[in-house]
């Protein structure tokens, strides 16, 4: 049965009839400032790219990019990027997991050598590694006896967007990873499974979508990595040494070309990992709802 609350009791309850609450006055504010907020940065963010493409014509990716040897920095960046990738999956994945099992020791202190190269500059990195890796370095001479250089080399490059990129896939392997419950592999092993058979099966296909988009965050940074890169691998050029020498050669109109090629060469990967991590956790929440 409809039940009706009479006019004056509204009043009296500071309600007036056809006018909305303070409360909800409140809520449609909010929800405006909060698209107004979402416009003003997806502007901002996508604004560069706007402008890239509005300053390009044919014309003139054609003069860059046409000559022969024009698409050698692409091809060296590709390389050297799946490279150092392919290290961060080898080396980072596990130790990922086990920080992300406590099963390290020291794991605060793992950590922090994870963070550090997030927080110094890239150029301070570059400069670090000098003294790493270079010909005088701690480690140069040992690299020296197997015939391998530590400055101006593809080797060089490989290191330099490993120490810029790594953090980034290491990171997000570790958030991935907590994400998992540790008891789902406890009940695998108890059924059968052994601790790399529940890993393979449970934890794994789990912590794919947070692994993708670590990856993909990984493979754009070590794509663009230039601090670095700049001081202990000026040679072989890469992308973002090539757009650096170009502008200072060329200004603007000789370094867009190569930004464009760049954004075409480390962008897809992201977006298409995103797009399927949001794809796979939403199917995840949609089989675990009631």
């Amino acid at each position: 049965m409809r039940t009706t609350t009479p006019a004056g009791s509204l009043a009296a309850a500071g309600v007036v009839p056809g006018f909305p609450t303070a409360g909800r006055v409140v809520a449609r504010g909010s929800t405006a400032l909060a698209l107004l907020g979402a416009l003003v940065i997806w502007l901002a963010l996508l604004g560069p790219f706007a402008v890239l493409i509005q300053h390009l014509s044919f014309h003139s990716i054609r003069a860059a990019l046409g000559p022969p040897g024009a698409l050698d920095p692409l091809w060296v960046s590709l390389g050297a990027s799946a490279i150092a990738l392919g290290a961060m999956v080898l080396l980072g994945t596990p130790l990922a997991y086990l920080l992300a099992r406590g099963r390290l020791p020291l794991a605060r202190l793992v950590e922090l050598g994870i963070l550090l190269p997030l927080m110094m500059p890239p150029l301070v990195i570059g400069l670090l590694l000098i003294f790493l890796i270079g010909p005088e370095g701690t480690l140069g001479t040992l690299l020296a006896d197997i015939h391998l250089t530590g400055v101006n080399t593809f080797f060089a490059l490989i290191v330099a967007e490993f120490y810029e990129a790594a953090p980034f896939y290491v990171l997000g392997a570790h958030a991935a990873f907590a994400s998992v419950d540790p008891r789902i592999e406890q009940d695998a092993t108890l059924l059968g499974d052994r601790p790399l058979q529940a890993f393979r099966r449970i934890t794994l296909p789990l912590a794919a979508p947070g692994l993708a988009t670590g990856l993909a965050t990984a493979w754009a940074r070590a794509m663009g990595a230039f601090g670095a890169v700049v001081i202990i691998a000026y040679y072989p050029r890469g992308l973002p040494n090539q757009i650096f020498i170009a502008f200072q050669e060329f200004s603007l109109s000789g370094a867009l070309p190569f930004a464009l090629l760049l954004v075409v060469a480390a962008l897809p990967l992201p977006v298409l990992a995103y797009l399927w991590s949001a794809r796979t956790r939403s199917r995840v929440a949609g089989t675990e709802a009631p």
